[in-house]
């Protein structure tokens, strides 16, 4: 029998069940199913204690599910379900292909929320106790990806990274080198501080200090876990004693250039 469902786009946040929303965790418990993002963790996914639970997620270079397939499967789901939860990494409507499913939603007539989460950035920038704004020196900041979809055709990404006071590119980890080049190409300064941030709010994340031209080097690579790259005046430490600074380096990384490093106060 045909149900007259609705579909709830969830934000999972950057990884920590924790920094989940309290209205995310009480739609994740009581979804009649939940379809959620390869980026999603287990103890997100532990809330769906009544749900069915589905990977539709996507992954650079691997299996992915379509996006067609997606808005197919949401429609599908609130014709069979009341409560049907998208669980998506991060924000909803940042970098998280909503539009596609807000327009599928709509085209079949189907009741949706949106309920925000705690974006990648943020996460990163409390992982390094780093603001991404600073009075009188970071007054702007751009969110942006240099990742062009089939089809696209050019971008001319770098512009909005120029215009800004404080840069957070996502999915940055497998193209830094390319990124920094084409930002230097761009009148970035080589020099200008810039901070690699892996898997924030999750035990296992990893970061660095450095600038932009050290990651010219081909040996930078974030792997393949999420990375997200900050670059900014603001991003720099202004501690002259530089006592206790503690560095965590990105996996496979060379040693950082010299230079201030922040300091880490419990």
């Amino acid at each position: 029998m045909e149900c007259n469902g609705k579909v709830y786009l969830v934000g999972a946040g950057p990884g920590a069940a924790d920094l989940l929303t309290l209205r995310a965790a009480r739609l994740i418990a009581s979804a009649d199913i939940v379809l959620h993002d390869a980026l999603v963790g287990a103890d997100v996914l532990a809330l769906a204690v009544r749900a069915e639970v589905v990977d539709v997620g996507k992954r650079c270079g691997l299996a992915s599910t379509s996006q067609s397939f997606i808005g197919r499967r949401l429609v599908e789901a609130a014709h069979r379900h009341r409560t049907v939860v998208r669980l998506k990494g991060g924000d909803p409507m940042l970098f998280g292909r909503a539009q596609e499913e807000i327009d599928a939603l709509i085209d079949a007539g189907i009741e949706f929320e949106i309920v925000p989460g705690v974006t990648a950035a943020f996460a990163a920038a409390a992982e390094i106790r780093s603001p991404l704004t600073v009075r009188g020196l970071g007054r702007s900041v751009t969110f942006l990806t240099a990742r062009v979809a089939k089809g696209e055709g050019p971008s001319q990404w770098w512009r909005a990274a120029v215009a800004a006071d404080t840069v957070a590119i996502y999915m940055a980890g497998r193209q830094l080198a390319d990124l920094a080049e084409e930002l230097i190409d761009a009148g970035i300064p080589a020099a200008r501080p810039v901070a690699l941030v892996s898997n924030a709010s999750l035990s296992s994340v990893q970061w660095q200090r450095l600038t932009l031209g050290a990651l010219l080097d081909p040996r930078m690579s974030g792997g393949e876990a999420p990375t997200l790259l900050l670059i900014g005046e603001a991003l720099a430490w202004r501690n002259p004693a530089n006592e206790g600074s503690k560095r965590v380096l990105i996996s496979g990384a060379p040693e950082p250039v010299s230079g201030p490093q922040r300091r880490l106060v419990a």
